[in-house]
């Protein structure tokens, strides 16, 4: 069995301290860029790998929703400030359902 050292694991830092340090705190201006570009990221890239699973180009899901392949590309790569309306449209052809959850 694997003794675990707790004196060792007290000085690691977690996830958000280095996100922290890195990228500010949250609220920050550039906290929220980086925690903005993660989520497109990593939409973009769910999107790209269900469309891989289906055997589509991203010719075939632009021809769909009446975009550009270039768009598609520049989606799946995180570097589009996708609307929500096109978001739902990829996510249709390719399957994703996504269920709105709206906290107040």
């Amino acid at each position: 069995m694997i003794e675990i050292n707790e004196s060792k694991l007290a000085k690691l830092s977690t996830t958000n301290q280095m996100l922290d340090e890195k990228y500010g705190i949250h609220g920050t201006t550039t906290r929220n860029e980086f925690d903005e570009q993660s989520l497109a990221w990593y939409y973009g890239n769910l999107f790209k790998e269900r469309r891989k699973e289906l055997k589509l180009t991203q010719r075939d899901v632009a021809e769909k929703i009446g975009r550009e392949q270039s768009y598609i590309a520049r989606v799946e790569r995180g570097k589009v400030d996708i609307q929500l309306s096109s978001f739902f449209r990829i996510a249709s052809i390719l399957g994703i359902q996504f269920t709105p959850s709206f906290v107040f």
